[in-house]
C-alpha cells in the first residue's frame, strides 16, 4: 500500500478546541459521539479527619476591615488547633496568616476542587483562591512574623517580583529565618524553624471545653538579641494573653502602626542565654488558663497500618514494547482517592509514587509478572505535589510549598517528620504555576520545573526550570520564559531536556535543552509583546501540535533492560497519551533530535516515570482533569511498559542531510521492500511566533500550507539495518516530517513516522555509514499528481474527523454537560454569539466556523477569552474538503 493510502494519524484532541468560539450544547437529530464517563468513586472527604496539617495557599485578605489587607499567603501549613480551629503557618514569612474557626479553607484549588469533580478545572491566575472558612480571630500582614532588632518593622523585606504587588516572593533572608521541618508526634504538628540562627519549636492546640481559644505553645533556643513575635491584629472582642517564666521573661506588647497595621500585637524576648518556652493564646469571653508544658516528641502511633494489594494485569500484546496495568489501591480503608502524578524507585525496587492529592504511597512487588502488588501509604498533607525524587534513598516531594524530604523517623513505615529540604525560590499563589517536576542532578543536587502562565502578576520564578544547590540553600535559573516545562536531568553529564506545551509566540509542540539562563519564548498574556527579553533559544526540534499537544517529562533509560532504547532518551506525551524516542544528534553545531512513537497503549493519560532497578522496566504515572484536554478513558493509571523481546522496528537514528535522510533500524530490513522508493514521503513546513495561540503550517513561499518533498532513491545498507533515501531538495527548516512503510527480513512490517528541525545538513558519506561504495543518483523523481477527488465532502467524515482527532476531550456534546475546555457543542449553527471585545453578536454559520478553524483567536465568545491558553490555527493541517466536512457535522447538530 502507498504511503498515501495509510490512515492519517489520529491527530490531538485540540482539533475542535479551535472552536473556543463556538456556542454551546446539541440536539440529537444525529447520533453524536459521547465521551467516554468519568468514573466517580465513593471516595471520603478531601481533608481527612485525622489529618495532623495540610497545605494550602490563604487569602485573607477579605477577612475583614479590622484586618491587614493585602493578607495573601502562596505558601503555608495549615494546622487544626481543635474545636473547629485552625491556623495557617506562613513558611516564607515565618508568620500566622490567619487562626480562625469554621471549617478549613475553601475547596477552590485545584486538588479539593477537583477532587469529587474530575471536570473542574481552577481558573488562571489569583482570583479564586482558598480562604478561610470560618471567623477569622487573628491576622498577620505581610512582613515576617519573626524579627530581631529595637523594634519590629510592619514591611516586606524581601526583594519584590517583577510585578511590585506580587507577594509570592519567597522565603526571607537567612539571617532572619527560615523553616525547617514539621515534625509529628501523638499529639499533632510540631513545627521547626530558625530565628536569627536560633532554633525554634512552635505547637499550636485548643483548649479542652473552649471552643473560643488558639493556644501557640514556643520553645526557643539561646540567643543574644532581643527577638519579636508578631502574634498579628486580634478580631474586635477577642484577645491575647502571654505565659512564661523566669527572670527577663517575654513581654506582650502592641505595637502601633500604619495602613491598617495599628495594633498588631506582639511579643518581646530579651536575650537569653538558654532555652526557654513560653505560651500565646488568642481568645474570646474569659481569659483561659494557659500551662507551660514540654512540647510533645512522641512519634505518632501509624495512620495508615493496612497494606492495600492490588494484582498486574500484564498485557497480552505481541508487540516489543507493551503496558502492562498495574491497577491502583482506589479500594482502599480510608476511601482515598488515587491520582498519582509520579513514581520514583528506592534501590531495592520499592516505588514511591505521589499524588495531586497530597499524598506518597511506597509500592512493592512492581517486578513480578503479574502477582500482587502491595501499596502503603506513607506521607501526606502535600501542596498540589506532581513529582517526586530520590536522593540517598530518601523521597524529596516538590510542592508548591518547595521540596520537602520525607522520613521515617522511628521505621514504622510512615513519615513522620517532614523536612523543608529548599524552598530558595519563589511560588506565587497563581494557580497555574505547577511544581511541574523535580530530578536529580548527579552531584547531588536537584532541578526543578515550574508553570509558567501567570495571569494576574508576573513572579520571579514563573515558568522557570532552575537547580538547587544540594544543600538546597541556594537555587539558580537555568533557563526561563517557559509555558509549562516538564524536564528530565542525566544522571551522568547533568544535560537538562526539557518540553513545553504550545501556547503565545510558541507555535508548536518544543523539545528543548535548558542552560545558561536563556530565554525559550513564552510571555505572559499580562507582558506588552513589543519585545522580548532576550534571544529566544532554538529547541532540539518542533514537534507538531496534532502529533503531541501536552509534553510532559522525559526519562532517561540508563541501567534499564529494555533492549534497543536502553541509554537513550524517552519522551511521553499526555493529550494523546503516548510514548515517543528521543534520537539526539548533540554534535551539530546547533543540537537537533528527533522524535518517533514508540507505544501508544496507554488508556490513562501518562505525566512521569522511571525506570525501576529491580527489573529493569519502565513505569509511567498519570492522571487526568477533565479540563487539562486528553483523549484518555481513565481518570488515573500506573502502567509498566514492557520490552517483550520482540523484535523492535522503531528506528534508532533518523538523520537529515543535505542529499536526503538517513534512517537505521534495529532489525534488519527486507531489500526489495526498503528499496522502493514509493515506500517513502517526506514533507517540510515553518512556523511563525506570534502573540496568536500557536501557528499555522507555512510553506517556503510564506502561505499556508506544506512542501512535499519528492523522494528519489533509496539505498539499502551492508547491513541490511539502514536506508538513505535520497530527496534532492533538502534544505534547514522548522519541521520536517518523514513517513516509512516498508518491511522487515522477517516479513514484519515497519511503518512510522519521524519528525525532526534540521539546523544543519551534513554531506552523506555511503562508505562511513556502511552502504559500501555506493553512487548515489541525485536525479530528481518528478512528484506524481494525486488521484483526482470526486467525492464531496461529507456529514460522516466530519464525524470521524470529530472522533478521531479526539474533540471530544475538549468539548461535550450534550446538554447539561459540564464545559470542558471549550464549550459544549449543542446547538452551534445559526446561534447568535457574544464576541469579546465586540458589541454586535455574530451568527455561527458556515462561515465562522471556517473562520474559528483557520483562526481561532479572531472572534472568541464571551467567557472563553481565556489567559494563558487557547487553540491553535488548523490552516496547512486540514483540508479544504476536511474543513467543509466539519462545517456539516457542525451544521447538522442543531
Amino acid at each position: 500500500m502507498p504511503i498515501s493510502m495509510y490512515p492519517r494519524r489520529a491527530m490531538t484532541a485540540t482539533l475542535v478546541c479551535a472552536l473556543l468560539s463556538l456556542a454551546a450544547g446539541l440536539a440529537a437529530r444525529v447520533q453524536t459521539p459521547q465521551a467516554p464517563a468519568v468514573p466517580r468513586p465513593d471516595w471520603g472527604p478531601w481533608l481527612e479527619d485525622d489529618a495532623p496539617f495540610f497545605s494550602s495557599v490563604l487569602d485573607a485578605r477579605g477577612a475583614g476591615a479590622s484586618f491587614p489587607g493585602n493578607n495573601l499567603s502562596p505558601r503555608t501549613l495549615v494546622l487544626p488547633a481543635g474545636e473547629g480551629h485552625w491556623v495557617a503557618f506562613d513558611t516564607d514569612l515565618l508568620r500566622v496568616a490567619a487562626a480562625w474557626t469554621g471549617k478549613g479553607v475553601t475547596p477552590t484549588a485545584l486538588a479539593p476542587g477537583s477532587y469529587h469533580q474530575p471536570n473542574r478545572k481552577t481558573p488562571a491566575g489569583q482570583k479564586a483562591l482558598p480562604e478561610p472558612d470560618g471567623r477569622v480571630l487573628i491576622a498577620n500582614g505581610l512582613y515576617p512574623g519573626w524579627q530581631v532588632g529595637e523594634r519590629p518593622v510592619l514591611e516586606d523585606p524581601r526583594a519584590p517580583a517583577p510585578s511590585v504587588e506580587e507577594v509570592g516572593r519567597g522565603p526571607v533572608a537567612a539571617d532572619v529565618g527560615r523553616f525547617t521541618a514539621v515534625r509529628l508526634t501523638r499529639e499533632g504538628a510540631v513545627l521547626e524553624y530558625e530565628v536569627a540562627g536560633s532554633p525554634v519549636q512552635e505547637w499550636i492546640t485548643g483548649a479542652t471545653g473552649r471552643p473560643d481559644v488558639v493556644i501557640r505553645r514556643f520553645e526557643i533556643g539561646a540567643t543574644t538579641q532581643t527577638t519579636w513575635l508578631l502574634l498579628g491584629v486580634p478580631a474586635p472582642g477577642a484577645e491575647v494573653s502571654l505565659a512564661a517564666a523566669g527572670a527577663q521573661r517575654p513581654v506582650l506588647e502592641r505595637l502601633a502602626g500604619r495602613d491598617g497595621a495599628a495594633g498588631v500585637q506582639v511579643v518581646r524576648i530579651p536575650a537569653h542565654a538558654a532555652a526557654r518556652r513560653f505560651a500565646v493564646a488568642t481568645f474570646t469571653g474569659a481569659a483561659p488558663p494557659i500551662a507551660l508544658r514540654t512540647l510533645p516528641s512522641t512519634p505518632p502511633a501509624p495512620r495508615w497500618p493496612q497494606v492495600v494489594t492490588t494484582t498486574i494485569a500484564p498485557s497480552t500484546s505481541t508487540d516489543a514494547y507493551v503496558v502492562d496495568d498495574v491497577p491502583l489501591p482506589v479500594e482502599n480503608p480510608w476511601k482515598r482517592a488515587v491520582r498519582v502524578s509520579d513514581i520514583q524507585f528506592l534501590a531495592d525496587g520499592t516505588g514511591a509514587c505521589v499524588t495531586l492529592d497530597g499524598d506518597v504511597w511506597l509500592v512493592r512487588g512492581l517486578a513480578s509478572l503479574g502477582g500482587l502488588v502491595q501499596w502503603r501509604r506513607f506521607a501526606s498533607g502535600l501542596h498540589e505535589p506532581l513529582t517526586l525524587a530520590i536522593r540517598d534513598e530518601q523521597i524529596h516531594v516538590f510542592d508548591r510549598n518547595g521540596v520537602w524530604r520525607l522520613r521515617d523517623t522511628d521505621g514504622d513505615g510512615e513519615a513522620d517528620r517532614h523536612e523543608l529540604f529548599s524552598n530558595a525560590f519563589a511560588q506565587t499563589a497563581d494557580t497555574r504555576e505547577f511544581p511541574s517536576t523535580i530530578r536529580l542532578g548527579p552531584g547531588g543536587e536537584f532541578v526543578i520545573a515550574k508553570g509558567g502562565q501567570e495571569a494576574t502578576t508576573i513572579g520571579k520564578h514563573n515558568g522557570s526550570v532552575l537547580r538547587l544547590s544540594a544543600d538546597g540553600r541556594s537555587s539558580t535559573v537555568l533557563g526561563y520564559g517557559l509555558r509549562q516545562p516538564q524536564l528530565a536531568v542525566h544522571p551522568q553529564s547533568g544535560l537538562v531536556t526539557a518540553s513545553d506545551q504550545q501556547g503565545h509566540y510558541i507555535p508548536s509542540t518544543p523539545l528543548h535543552i535548558v542552560r545558561d539562563r536563556q530565554f525559550y519564548g513564552f510571555l505572559s498574556d499580562i507582558l506588552p509583546k513589543e519585545s522580548y527579553p532576550a534571544p529566544i533559544a532554538a529547541p532540539l526540534t518542533w514537534i507538531p501540535h496534532d502529533v503531541n499537544a501536552s509534553a510532559m517529562s522525559q526519562v532517561w533509560m540508563l541501567d534499564s533492560r529494555m533492549g534497543p532504547i536502553d541509554n537513550g532518551l524517552v519522551h511521553i506525551g499526555y493529550n494523546r497519551p503516548e510514548l515517543f524516542r528521543v534520537l539526539l544528534d548533540l554534535d551539530r553545531p546547533v543540537p537537533q533530535a528527533a522524535v518517533v512513537s514508540l507505544t501508544t497503549a496507554f488508556d490513562y493519560p501518562p505525566l512521569n516515570g522511571a525506570v525501576n532497578p529491580d527489573d529493569g522496566q519502565l513505569y509511567i504515572a498519570g492522571f487526568q482533569i477533565i479540563g487539562w484536554g486528553t483523549t484518555a478513558t481513565r481518570l488515573a493509571g500506573l502502567g509498566r511498559v514492557r520490552y517483550t523481546g520482540a523484535p523492535v522496528t522503531v528506528p534508532r537514528q533518523v538523520t537529515p542531510m543535505r542529499e536526503g535522510v538517513l534512517l537505521r533500524f534495529d532489525v534488519a530490513l527486507d531489500p526489495k521492500a526498503a528499496s522502493d522508493v514509493a515506500s517513502y514521503s517526506a514533507s517540510t513546513w515553518g512556523y511563525l511566533r506570534t502573540p496568536k495561540y500557536g501557528s499555522p503550517r507555512y510553506k517556503a513561499d510564506g502561505t499556508a500550507g506544506v512542501d512535499t518533498l519528492v523522494p528519489g532513491r533509496a539505498y539499502v545498507s551492508a547491513d541490511a539495518r539502514a536506508v538513505f533515501v535520497t530527496m534532492p531538495d533538502m534544505k534547514p527548516v522548522m519541521q520536517l516530517k518523514v513517513a516509512w512503510a516498508i518491511r522487515a527480513r522477517d516479513g514484519r512490517a515497519v511503518t512510522g513516522e519521524a519528525y525532526t528541525t534540521p539546523y544543519t545538513l551534513t554531506t552523506f558519506n555511503p562508505r562511513a555509514e556502511g552502504f559500501g561504495d555506493a553512487v548515489i543518483d541525485l536525479t530528481r523523481r518528478e512528484a506524481q499528481a494525486p488521484p483526482t477527488v470526486t467525492a464531496a465532502p461529507t456529514l460522516e467524515e466530519g464525524r470521524d474527523i470529530f472522533v478521531k482527532y479526539g474533540c471530544l476531550a475538549c468539548h461535550a456534546t450534550e446538554r447539561g454537560a459540564a464545559i470542558k475546555l471549550g464549550p459544549t457543542l449543542a446547538g452551534i449553527f445559526g446561534a447568535s454569539r457574544p464576541i469579546t471585545g465586540r458589541t454586535t453578536p455574530v451568527i455561527a454559520d458556515e462561515a465562522y466556523i471556517r473562520q474559528s478553524l483557520r483562526e481561532p483567536s479572531a472572534a472568541i465568545v464571551v467567557g472563553f477569552d481565556r489567559g494563558g491558553s487557547g487553540m491553535p490555527s488548523f490552516a496547512g493541517v486540514l483540508s479544504d474538503a476536511q474543513v467543509e466536512s466539519v462545517v456539516l457535522f457542525l451544521r447538522s447538530l442543531k
